[in-house]
């Protein structure tokens, strides 16, 4: 027991060229956990479809006693916002099994990949492409994760009353106009709680977008840490830190 243990911490936590080609598995794995759910909804109700589910949540619940097993604090991996999202996920992919409709949980399956985001630093290492570009590809990220989980909310709480949103595609549309304030009016949310998932795509959507926009059109920081006071983010052509007045030397390659 202490040696799988033991192999399963280096996986997980470890900075070994095997953990890292074990944790870019797992987000390939969460990826394809998203796009399972997309295509899902295009088959609503099919018991194919149900069996997949079971598999996911078999992987899922896996996967979260293998973290549960190495962690020194059990309280606390317990009551972690993110590990209470997995246990969510783990009981809507199984709730087949136990004859329950938990179709209003699948909008958190995709929050799994808010845990990814701990790959950042090795993305960082491994791609010059993600280094030069990492605030507009996060900031990308998060623009699209709000759009699913808004999209997904969407269609779980209208594919069976509303008749305009029969599948994700109908939800997303709805979403994107709603985002963008575009508003066309051919597809409308049944009832307050529709009403109230508008708002929230409206404000918290619409101040995403403005962030990204931000992103993309101000000028590039360049990460470079500074010796003496440690500032990570300095500007394009910074010889002095902002923060200590230290002369900072910046490799060319650091700058774009």
């Amino acid at each position: 027991m202490n040696k799988i243990l033991a192999t399963l911490t280096e996986l997980y936590e470890s900075d070994t060229p095997r953990a890292h080609r074990f944790r870019y598995v797992l987000l390939s794995l969460d990826v394809v956990t998203l796009l399972f759910l997309i295509v899902s909804t295009f088959f609503h109700g099919n018991d194919f479809i149900e069996f997949i589910d079971i598999i996911f949540g078999l992987y899922v619940a896996i996967d979260y006693g293998a973290r549960f097993a190495i962690s020194p604090k059990k309280v606390s991996f317990t009551i972690s916002p993110l590990n209470i999202f997995d246990l969510a996920v783990i009981l809507s992919f199984l709730a087949p099994l136990i004859g329950e409709n938990l179709a209003f949980l699948r909008a958190a399956r995709v929050v799994r990949l808010l845990r990814s985001y701990v790959l950042v630093k090795r993305l960082r290492e491994d791609f010059t492409f993600f280094q030069k570009n990492e605030d507009i590809i996060l900031s990308i990220t998060n623009l699209m994760l709000f759009i699913f989980v808004m999209t997904q909310l969407v269609y779980v709480t209208q594919v069976d009353t509303n008749p305009n949103i029969k599948h994700f595609v109908d939800a997303m549309y709805f979403t994107v106009t709603t985002l963008t304030t575009t508003g066309f009016g051919d597809i409308t949310l049944n009832g307050s709680t529709g009403k109230a998932i508008s708002i929230l795509i409206m404000i918290f959507g619409v101040s995403l977008f403005i962030r990204l926009i931000q992103t993309v059109f101000r000028p590039q920081k360049v990460r470079f840490p500074c010796p003496q006071c440690g500032l990570y983010l300095h500007d394009q052509d910074a010889v002095h830190c902002k923060a200590c007045g230290n002369i900072l030397n910046i490799p060319d390659e650091g700058r774009l």
